[in-house]
């Protein structure tokens, strides 16, 4: 890379990926919640996870990037980290609180990427990009709230007991 756009592209290709997998991989979290409003929020979330992948692919048509790139290895490790987990626990209610925790490191990480990424376009006067990856940047910090909600209110007492 030999300058902000060519690493702007790099970024997005990296976040495509990172979605990719994740639409992939919220599946499997959906079948492992036993907690309706945890399912839902999941359920939710795998909806909201393919328009961000949309909205990537529309971006990068654009501004004339590809939208594939590398496998995002960052999130290739957060889903089999969380992989590792559902097969190591036991109690349903320590699994719904960590499924949560690892639910929730994925999120940082989409926020700390698109966070980047529409700084960088502001940057590069892409003003219209920065619009639509705010848009997705918004929607990653309400899914983190709904999570923490879940698990400040209800999940993580269930497993303290």
């Amino acid at each position: 890379m030999k300058n902000l756009e060519e690493l702007f592209e790099h970024q997005l290709q990296d976040l495509h990926s990172a979605e990719d997998q994740l639409t992939e991989a919220l599946p499997k979290m959906i079948k492992n919640a036993e907690d309706s409003n945890l399912k839902k929020a999941f359920e939710s979330h795998l909806e909201e996870t393919k328009e961000h992948k949309k909205r990537i692919e529309e971006v990068c048509k654009d501004l004339g990037f590809k939208s594939k790139g590398e496998k995002c290895k960052a999130m290739e490790g957060l889903i089999k980290e969380a992989e590792g987990f559902l097969k190591e626990v036991k109690d349903t209610d320590v699994k719904h609180a960590g499924m949560i925790a690892e639910a929730q490191r994925v999120e940082h990480y989409e926020i700390s990427g698109y966070g980047t990424a529409v700084r960088y376009a502001k940057e590069l006067g892409h003003n219209d990009v920065a619009k639509k990856l705010q848009k997705t940047l918004d929607e990653e910090y309400a899914a983190d709230k709904k999570l923490n909600d879940l698990a400040e209110n209800r999940l993580n007492k269930k497993a303290k007991s």
